[in-house]
């Protein structure tokens, strides 16, 4: 059988949205599979189902968890217990405790730092326990490592580093912060509920403020499969973006220009702006293209009325893709293998509003 790849992005349907995405591709005659997140703990036995259903095997050669959040760790602990998984790949702060002391004053011990980011960590604490009593290797996902043939583009070390100083789950970050009082709840609520606003072709308003700290540790991964541009990018924000941009030629990726794009945090506003679209994508086109260029698809559940964020999918129309989310459904992306029963999903209309 020829190469192929077939990219699945799996419906996460809860009133929030989640990510949790199976790949299977060949090279050469030889097969791999790799699962990027796990949504929340009910999708497990959906991505364990969709692997015996459409790969016909519990064979899974590398796992990836992007980032802490639960929306992508707490599935990924059935798919750890329940396939034959060759490796774990994420990042866990707890490793670096005797290295992060010194920039933290809250804590004077190595052991109690390292017990206390474990707590913080949760989720991604629990998978390393399941991953060590199976004799799973962990792996560091950090830029310029390659899964398989998916390069890491973001974070550095040094990044990831100063990212989980800066958090708000760090001891010192939590021991500083006062409790919210309603006022602080509902004036948060009131800035971030954006007044829609009608806007023509091409006008695009985004946010100053960025994305959280454990968003931007989101690992980003490029490969390069049938000629096809494919960049996975789970929650990163605009300093992730920025820096796996800076990155990508070193990994074979010339940017502006992607085949096949994950839409950043479900749409989210405070993960991208122009500038950085730009850089990836292109430019704004002057007018609606007749055909799609290339395929931007959005992990965000249909009970979310938060995501996709109409900016955002304004902003990739923009650039000629065809977008789509999952709202309910699964999306297959694929090259040089069909699927019996699975049917294109039509173009997401144009927003004539946006945020303001």
């Amino acid at each position: 059988m020829d190469d192929f790849f077939e990219v699945d992005f799996l419906d996460v349907e809860t009133s929030k949205s989640g990510d949790a995405i199976t790949i299977r591709y060949q090279i050469n005659g030889t097969t791999s599979v790799h699962v990027v997140d796990g949504g929340y703990t009910d999708t497990g036995d959906k991505i364990v189902g969709h692997i015996k259903k459409h790969y016909g095997s519990t064979d899974v050669d590398h796992v990836v968890l992007t980032h802490p959040d639960q929306d992508h760790a707490n599935g990924l602990r059935k798919v750890l217990e329940g396939c034959q998984v060759g490796a774990l790949w994420m990042n866990r702060p707890w490793l670096y405790a005797e290295e992060l002391l010194p920039r933290f004053s809250t804590y004077k011990s190595v052991d109690a730092l390292r017990a206390r980011l474990r707590e913080a960590y949760k989720a991604s604490a629990e998978l390393e326990d399941i991953a060590h009593s199976k004799s799973i290797p962990v792996y560091e996902a950090f830029q310029g490592s390659s899964i398989g043939s998916f390069t890491i583009l973001s974070p550095t070390r040094a990044m990831y580093l100063d990212l989980i100083v800066e958090s708000d789950k760090t001891p010192e970050a939590s021991a500083s912060k006062k409790p919210a009082t309603f006022l602080d709840t509902a004036a948060s609520i009131l800035k971030e509920a954006a007044r829609m606003v009608r806007a023509a072709w091409g006008e695009e308003n985004f946010p100053e403020s960025g994305t959280s700290s454990e968003n931007e540790m989101s690992v980003v991964q490029f490969a390069y499969l049938n000629g096809r541009k494919i960049v996975l990018t789970a929650d990163a924000g605009r300093r992730a973006l920025s820096l796996a941009a800076d990155y990508a030629p070193s990994a074979g990726l010339t940017l502006p220009g992607v085949d096949d794009f994950q839409v950043p945090h479900h749409g989210g506003r405070h993960n991208v702006s122009t500038e950085i679209l730009d850089r990836w994508l292109g430019k704004r086109l002057a007018v609606k293209p007749e055909v799609t260029r290339w395929r931007a698809v959005c992990s965000s559940a249909k009970a979310d009325e938060d995501h996709p964020r109409k900016s955002v999918v304004r902003a990739m129309l923009h650039r000629g893709a065809h977008f789509s989310a999952t709202e309910g459904r699964d999306i297959n992306l694929s090259a040089n293998i069909k699927r019996e029963g699975w049917l294109a999903v039509p173009q997401t209309d144009y927003p004539a509003e946006q945020e303001e």
